[in-house]
C-alpha cells in the first residue's frame, strides 16, 4: 500500500532541484514536481479554483505504484503544487488509486475512481486475478476527505466481462445520475457500461454501449458529454489495428457523435473520430467550468509506446497537454487552446519565409494558407504539407518517435506551440492536432509561409511545496 505516512518519509525534495535544472523540464505545461505522471483525473473548478488531479507516481519516475497528484490554478497561469489527493492505502486500492473523475453537487465534490487490487498468484490478471473497485469520496474543498465508500466491485459487473472495468464518469440527465465505465468482455470486445442512480450513492445497472464490428478490446477513459445538443462519447480504445492515416499510435484517443435516448437505451453511434495525431496523446478528460466551457486536458504521453523520455535520468517523467476548449462545428469536435494562454504571450515577431529563428518556446500561427509548406520547430522535427498529407518528421529529437501523418484536403490556417520538449499543433481551427515531445536542447524555427511568432513566458509555480 502507497500511504500517506509513506510517502512523507520516502519522497526525496532534492530530486526537485533535478528536475526543475532538467534542460527539457517544461516551461508552460503541467509536468509532476518529480517522478511519473499520467492520466489527467477529477478535472473541476470549484470557487474560482480550477483543480487538476493527474495519475501520479511521486517516488519513481517509471511507475510502480499510483495515486493522485494534485495541482491548482486560478487562471492557468499561476500554478500551485499540493500533497498528492488519493493514496493507494486500503484494502480496496491498494494496488493502485486508478483513474476516476469529479462531480459536484450540493456545493461539495463527487469524486469516483478505479481502485486496483492484484491478486499474487499464477494469474493472467485480465480474467482473474484482479479487482476493479469503483470507490467513491466526497471533499467540500478538493483538499481533504473523510473516508472512502465501495460504489461497485467486479461481483457487481455484467458476468460476460473480464476483471478489466474501470475510469468512472458521471453524466446527469433528467435527475438521474448516470456512471459511465470502460470494459474489456471475454471475447476481447471493448465497451462502455453504464450505471444509474437517483442518490450518487445507489447505483444499478442500466445498459451497455458499443459497436457492432470489432473495435478494440478494451475501451478505457470514457467521457460522455454534451455540447450545444450535441452528445458525444470520448473514449481511448486498446487494439485497433494500424492504418497508414489513422490508429498509428499503440493506443489511441477519439469520440463518437452519439444520438441517444439514456431513459429507453436506445443510441445510435457515429464514425469514431481521433482527437489528436501526433505521437503523446492519451486518456484526455472533459469538465464544464463556470463559465460554461467544456475544456479538455489530455496525458501528452502514450502507455507501452517503443519510445522514450531522456528525463528519466532526472528522475522525472511525462507532462500534460494544453488546456483545449471544446466546440462544435458539423456534430464534430473542435480543439483550441483556451484563451488564457495568450497572456502567456511575451515578445511578437513577424515571421519572414525561410530565415532562422533560434526560439524554442513560442507560439506560432499561420492563416490565410494556400499550398504546400514546411516548418522547422527543431533543426530534425519537421511539419510539411504537400500532396494533401500532412507530415510530422521527427529525427533524433523524437528519441524513437519517427513520422505521423494525416490526409487533409485543404489547410487554411495552423497554429503551433512549441515549448521546451513538447510540440502542440492546431490545423483548421483545431479539426485536426498532433501532439508530441520533442527533445533537444538546440532552438531553430523556420517557416516556408510567414506568420507570427510570439516568443512564450513561463507559468509560474508557488515556491511553497505541498501547502
Amino acid at each position: 500500500m502507497y500511504s500517506r505516512k509513506y510517502f512523507n518519509k520516502e519522497f526525496d525534495r532534492n530530486k526537485i532541484e533535478e528536475k526543475n535544472n532538467d534542460p527539457f523540464n517544461l516551461s508552460y505545461h503541467i509536468s509532476p514536481i518529480t517522478g511519473w505522471l499520467n492520466d489527467p483525473n477529477g478535472l473541476c473548478q470549484v470557487d474560482g479554483t480550477y483543480h487538476i488531479y493527474y495519475q501520479a507516481d511521486p517516488l519513481n519516475a517509471i511507475r510502480k505504484n499510483i495515486i493522485w497528484g494534485h495541482v491548482t490554478t486560478k487562471d492557468f497561469i499561476n500554478y500551485n503544487y499540493h500533497e498528492p489527493f488519493i493514496f493507494a492505502d486500503t484494502n480496496l486500492d491498494k494496488d493502485g488509486a486508478y483513474s476516476g473523475s469529479a462531480f459536484l453537487k450540493d456545493n461539495k465534490i463527487n469524486f469516483f475512481y478505479t481502485g486496483n487490487v492484484k491478486y499474487p498468484g499464477n494469474y493472467d490478471y485480465i480474467n482473474d486475478g484482479r479487482d476493479h473497485n469503483t470507490i467513491k469520496i466526497v471533499s467540500e474543498d478538493g483538499f481533504s476527505y473523510d473516508k472512502k465508500e465501495l460504489i461497485l466491485s467486479n461481483d457487481d459487473y455484467p458476468r460476460n466481462l473480464t476483471r478489466h472495468v474501470r475510469d468512472p464518469k458521471i453524466y446527469e440527465e433528467d435527475g438521474i445520475y448516470y456512471l459511465f465505465l470502460g470494459a474489456r468482455d471475454r471475447n476481447d470486445k471493448g465497451k462502455v457500461i453504464v450505471y444509474e442512480s437517483k442518490d450518487l450513492e445507489k447505483f444499478s445497472y442500466h445498459m451497455e454501449i458499443t459497436t457492432n464490428y470489432d473495435f478494440g478490446y478494451m475501451w478505457e477513459c470514457p467521457d460522455f458529454f454534451e455540447i450545444n445538443g450535441n452528445k458525444f462519447l470520448m473514449i481511448s480504445p486498446q487494439g485497433l489495428e494500424s492504418e497508414e492515416f489513422k490508429y498509428q499510435n499503440i493506443y489511441q484517443s477519439g469520440y463518437f457523435p452519439i444520438d441517444i435516448d439514456l431513459k429507453a437505451k436506445v443510441y445510435r453511434i457515429g464514425e469514431f473520430v481521433e482527437l489528436d495525431y501526433g505521437f503523446d496523446f492519451y486518456a484526455p478528460q472533459t469538465f464544464e467550468d463556470e463559465k460554461g466551457r467544456r475544456i479538455l486536458i489530455g496525458w501528452m504521453g502514450m502507455p507501452d509506446a517503443n519510445y522514450t523520455n531522456p528525463t528519466v535520468k532526472n528522475n522525472w517523467q511525462h507532462a500534460l497537454t494544453l488546456p483545449r476548449e471544446l466546440k462544435v462545428s458539423d456534430n464534430k469536435l473542435l480543439q483550441k487552446p483556451i484563451k488564457e494562454i495568450e497572456n502567456l504571450r511575451n515578445k511578437k515577431i513577424q515571421i519572414v519565409k525561410n530565415e532562422n529563428y533560434f526560439y524554442q518556446t513560442f507560439e506560432f500561427i499561420s492563416e490565410d494558407i494556400d499550398g504546400e509548406f514546411e516548418i522547422y520547430s527543431r533543426s530534425d522535427a519537421k511539419l510539411s504539407y504537400k500532396d494533401q498529407i500532412l507530415s510530422l518528421n521527427l529525427g533524433q529529437c523524437g528519441y524513437g518517435r519517427d513520422k505521423r501523418k494525416i490526409r487533409i484536403e485543404k489547410i487554411d490556417n495552423i497554429s503551433i506551440y512549441s515549448d521546451t520538449s513538447s510540440v502542440e499543433i492546431f490545423i483548421n481551427d483545431g479539426q485536426y492536432v498532433m501532439t508530441s515531445r520533442v527533445y533537444s536542447e538546440k532552438s531553430l524555427f523556420k517557416s516556408s509561409i510567414i506568420g507570427t511568432l510570439y516568443e512564450m513566458d513561463n507559468i509560474k509555480w508557488e515556491k511553497k511545496l505541498f501547502e
